[in-house]
């Protein structure tokens, strides 16, 4: 799952040496270490009060651009405030305030490896390394374990490049103004899509045409979308617009919830976005026309957004979604009391990953990779969604980061957020509006465990008499279950919705 794998390449580290005749003194030999970093008044005119990283790597490249989920390699980080251009930030072991991964980062870990320095100058966006606006350094290399040289300056004299979208005859930017949202955050807001336009679409003047919402999973934008005009399968085939809507906001993937942290984003794509695509596109403008799908933390927003909403979209299709029912959170039953986010029942340290039966990430240490990140990674994702506000402004913290301790008062508000509870509390009214919509994929042997909270939403829509089709795959993880045969059969079984709604509509071929 790429989308998963982009946000690892995403971390930064930041931060160390200080000046050029103090670090003459710190040679590589030290026990300790010892960094330091400064930025350029081009870079940032005014002082700067965020974070700092440095990105450690033994391979090529540019560090900033990891480390990985699977394969995480040291970093550091630091907050700071008002540091002016110019000044020299220093770095060293003994520094308390400092964010080390892996904790007990020694010199030894450093010694020999290529570092580079990122400043969060943009913290409007979730991307560290490849954010926006972010400052970061040359690459440079540190010297070898027992060497006498001194370990070199990190300078941030270059801004990542703005994002650019690749437009096409076919394929178009799409941006809305959110009012709700930039009142909610304070500054200009917008909701994004890309659109790609059916192959009749420039002929077929008087045509109107269904939508497919595709959400993507954690790390997916709308950029990311490649794909030209869609091919048409066979004579009856429906032509539909494709919207690749863009979730990524501050604190992670929105997943289009309404939230405390994240702000009205659920109802700003329902009455802000929709009504404006609407207008810009020719559209069928009928519920029963607009079809939802995702993947992943898209898998949970699709299904959220059709639950939500259920008379705004005609039905979802949802794959490996994030999880489904809290009684199984990856693994976790966060209301159980007593439960604990690092260790299970017996004691043993929680998988978060796996792949061919062999566990890959465990809960513990990839939480210390996020609290070293600071906002923008996947757990803390969850929280900017499913929390309260602490007095802080922060999402409240579900799990104590240092003991794993699970926060029964902040399991009890996610409440409002599990899918499998919204639905059983709120049938009578949901069920009705509901059938014939809901779609669900699993693997059963999910890369992210995810498989246990699917299973749990399969025997709950059962007991409730819901149609809903729920269907666990045998042998399929998170990145092999979405293959070419489910996708085609979910196409293929929206334009079945589709033509069954409007059986004489021209946008059928």
């Amino acid at each position: 799952m790429h989308t998963r794998l982009r946000f690892c390449a995403l971390f930064c580290l930041a931060v160390t040496v200080c000046t050029a005749a103090q670090a003459a003194a710190t040679p590589a030999s030290s026990g300790d270490w010892r960094l330091a970093v400064r930025f350029l008044p081009k870079t940032h005119g005014d002082a700067y009060t965020g974070r700092v990283y440095i990105f450690i790597s033994k391979g090529g490249g540019e560090p900033r651009r990891g480390p990985s989920w699977f394969r995480p390699e040291p970093f550091i980080s630091k907050d700071v405030t008002n540091w002016k251009p110019g000044d020299t930030l220093e770095f060293v072991s003994s520094d308390k305030s400092i964010r080390a991964f892996p904790k007990t980062l020694r010199a030894a870990d450093l010694a020999g490896r290529h570092a580079q320095a990122v400043i969060r100058f943009n913290q409007f966006e979730r991307e560290v390394g490849d954010g926006p606006g972010n400052g970061y350094s040359a690459v440079v290399t540190l010297p070898e374990a027992g060497s006498d040289k001194p370990w070199p300056d990190l300078v941030v004299d270059k801004l990542v490049a703005p994002r650019t979208f690749n437009e096409t005859a076919s394929r178009k930017e799409f941006t809305v103004h959110s009012r709700l949202l930039s009142n909610f955050y304070g500054h200009d807001m917008a909701i994004s899509a890309a659109v790609l336009l059916p192959a009749s679409y420039d002929t077929a003047k008087s045509r109107g045409y269904p939508t497919i919402f595709t959400i993507p999973g954690f790390g997916g934008t709308h950029y990311q979308i490649r794909t030209g005009r869609p091919p048409s399968s066979g004579p009856k085939d429906v032509e539909f617009l494709r919207v690749v809507l863009d979730p990524s906001c501050p604190l992670g993937h929105d997943v289009f919830a309404d939230s405390a942290n994240n702000g009205p984003v659920g109802e700003a794509l329902v009455t802000e976005f929709l009504p404006a695509f609407d207008q810009a596109f020719r559209t069928v403008a009928d519920p029963r026309a607009r079809f939802l799908t995702g993947h992943s933390s898209g898998g949970w927003s699709s299904l959220w957004l059709q639950v939500t909403y259920p008379e705004t979209f005609g039905g979802t299709w949802s794959t490996s979604p994030d999880p489904v029912d809290f009684r199984d959170f990856q693994l976790i039953d966060i209301y159980r009391p007593g439960e604990n986010m690092f260790l299970d029942r017996a004691g043993k340290e929680r998988p978060l990953a796996r792949m061919g039966g062999q566990v890959l990430v465990r809960y513990r240490n990839f939480s210390v990779m996020e609290d070293v990140l600071g906002p923008g990674g996947q757990l803390c994702s969850f929280e900017a969604v499913f929390s309260p506000r602490s007095s802080d402004g922060k999402p409240a913290q579900l799990w104590d980061r240092e003991t794993g301790a699970i926060n029964p008062d902040v399991a009890h508000a996610w409440e409002k957020y599990d899918i499998r509870l919204v639905l059983e509390r709120n049938w009578l009214t949901l069920g009705p509006k509901l059938a014939g919509k809901l779609h669900v994929f699993m693997g059963d042997e999910d890369t992210f465990y995810l498989e246990g909270a699917t299973k749990l939403l399969k025997k709950s829509l059962a007991q409730l008499g819901s149609d809903a089709v729920v269907e666990i795959h045998p042998g399929k993880n998170h990145m092999t279950l979405l293959g070419s045969e489910l996708r085609e059969r979910i196409r293929q079984e929206m334009s079945n919705a589709y033509r069954k709604a409007f059986p004489h509509d021209s946008s059928v071929n």
